[in-house]
């Protein structure tokens, strides 16, 4: 039986993750955690084989989370559960120890593939993800060469631009018509890319690398 451990904070993505896998008569999702701390704790108690962890989780983020994971129970096997489809976070946590990344609209097939092969210690990335890091590879750009950090999407930029100017979030949801959360999802995604623990880090490297040109 492979024994599964779910790191989410969106109860209901854990609720439909575990009706995707509640008939499978050989994986059993032996416990959920809604943040990665929470996740941490529950490691050394559940021991589980396979964790599926989100990378957007408030606090300690996924990347960080799968870092710390893999310090403690180095055999334990990670797969990323995500929206975002960008090569430079896929990278980030295949670098930090995930064996696979599957994409939160995947079916079930794909999901328990994905389960099935990381637990024989291969890595598995769905059809989307393997394309996404193929162009990447033949389509690199000078660019991404040259910088340390990943690239900003252009919304990215443009509230990194108001972040320099000393904007509240509030001002900057103002200013692109967009929500209050959203500016703060943008936010946590920046400190992803850069590995930066707060804005005041982010505002140093985006000044010290020119990030939001």
């Amino acid at each position: 039986m492979i024994k599964v451990l779910i790191v989410d904070d969106h109860k209901m993505v854990i609720e439909g993750m575990k009706l995707l896998l509640q008939n499978h008569p050989e994986i059993d999702v032996t416990d959920t955690a809604l943040s990665g701390e929470e996740g941490i704790e529950k490691l050394e108690t559940v021991n589980p084989d396979v964790i599926l962890l989100d990378i957007n989780l408030p606090g300690l983020n996924g990347i960080e989370t799968c870092k710390k994971m893999i310090e403690l129970q180095p055999n334990v096997k990670i797969i990323a559960i995500s929206m975002h489809k960008e090569s430079s976070l896929i990278k980030l946590m295949l670098s930090n120890g995930a064996k696979g990344y599957v994409l939160k609209n995947a079916g079930q097939d794909e999901v328990i593939e994905a389960i099935t092969q990381v637990y024989q210690g291969k890595t598995y990335l769905d059809d989307t993800v393997n394309e996404i890091i193929v162009n990447t590879v033949t389509k690199a750009s000078k660019k991404s060469q040259q910088s340390p950090f990943p690239s900003l999407s252009r919304r990215e930029k443009e509230i990194l631009e108001l972040i320099l100017e000393e904007h509240t979030t509030q001002e900057i949801a103002e200013k692109l018509f967009i929500s209050f959360g959203t500016v703060e999802t943008h936010r946590r995604n920046m400190l992803i890319k850069t590995g930066a623990r707060n804005t005041a880090g982010l505002v140093r490297i985006a000044l010290e690398y020119e990030l939001h040109r």
